[in-house]
């Protein structure tokens, strides 16, 4: 297969653009020019007989590769390009479970994996973990930039959205950790936003680090299975169940599901709250006012028109007399909500 010629011009345009999204990218550098050029295929594949592949590129990774495995909980098969040409090579990383590594010095090669690693999540992991910048086209047509540094760069078709990473302001929800995990936390944060908010997924989740504690809840659903949000492999039927169903799920201290499909009854007016609660609520894209999860109305949660509106709720143990709540914008698509979550005797938690 015939390369195609670099359009020059094309490559500028495009690093223009992500620097007007908040990822300022130096064509002069090697890296610069490796990540454009791979982000160049990703948005204009080779299409054989009306069909566009998916494709995935792992942009100079700086960790030893004798750790990927522990950190990714994959199994990495890596395998020697040698003499066969970029456009070649590219024709067997699908982006999913094969990938190729690209680095500057020219040692490229391939990765493979025993399973599909390919959502936005799988992909913050990666990163991470090898500490490189990947580039990807899924199957569906979205193409992302991801990165251990800068976060995600997601292209919808018509404009780039960067989506920072969140340990950049993890911080500013970390009220919830005096009475609950940190990890547990960050991960469920990483949940609504990488697996939910990019699906277009609405759903609300609702930390309870205190399983003692009273709130006004309504349990309308079975108790589901207790599906571990630190499991990897328990997140997609997690993912799954919730853009079918409507009401919250309820997430225990140690990050394990107890409820699901639950209503979250706002007080008659603002009372004294003994423990913490968070809750992450995302908001898909086209969502209406009758369709969009929210928060009970004694959080005074805002809503949000962005594609991922995520809101953490906490307290510190001080009563909120108005039920008023402080909010901080942590990203373009994310709300950060601190306040109390209003508790009655009427009912006690399961």
């Amino acid at each position: 297969m015939a390369g195609a010629a670099v359009n020059e011009a094309r490559l500028r345009r495009l690093a223009e653009e992500l620097g007007e999204a908040g990822l300022e990218v130096d064509m002069a550098t090697e890296w610069g020019r490796l990540l454009i050029t791979e982000l160049d295929y990703a948005l204009r594949p080779h299409v054989h007989e009306r069909r566009v592949p998916s494709v995935g590129t792992i942009i100079e990774p700086t960790t030893l590769p004798d750790g990927w495995e522990a950190g990714t909980q994959l199994l990495v098969t890596r395998r020697p390009i040698e003499a066969m040409p970029l456009n070649g090579s590219r024709l067997f990383a699908d982006g999913l479970a094969s990938w190729l590594i690209r680095r500057t010095d020219g040692a490229d090669e391939w990765a493979v994996f025993d399973r599909p690693a390919g959502s936005e999540r799988d992909l913050v992991v990666l990163a991470e973990t090898m500490g490189a910048t990947l580039v990807q086209r899924h199957p569906n047509g979205s193409v992302r930039i991801v990165g251990d540094t800068f976060g995600v760069m997601r292209w919808d078709g018509l404009t780039w959205h960067h989506e920072p990473p969140i340990g950049s302001w993890i911080d500013a929800v970390a009220a919830c950790g005096h009475h609950g995990d940190r990890d547990v936390l960050e991960t469920l944060l990483e949940f609504a936003v990488h697996d939910l908010g990019s699906r277009g997924i609405g759903a609300i989740l609702l930390y309870r680090p205190d399983a003692d504690a009273a709130s006004m809840i309504e349990l309308r659903l079975p108790q589901p299975p207790p599906l571990d949000v630190r499991r990897p492999s328990d997140l997609a039927p997690l993912r799954h169940a919730l853009a079918q169903i409507d009401g919250a799920a309820v997430i225990d201290r140690d990050g394990i599901l107890r409820e699901l499909g639950v209503r979250l009854v706002p007080s008659p007016r603002p009372r004294p709250a003994s423990r913490a609660s968070a809750a992450c609520a995302t908001r898909p894209v086209g969502a209406t006012a009758s369709t969009t999860p929210r928060p009970p109305s004694s959080w005074s949660a805002r809503t949000d028109p962005s594609p991922c509106c995520a809101t953490a709720s906490s307290s510190a143990g001080r009563a909120d007399r108005r039920a008023h709540v402080a909010r901080k914008r942590v990203t373009a698509s994310m709300w950060v909500v601190c306040g109390n979550v209003s508790t009655s005797s009427e009912r006690s938690w399961r």
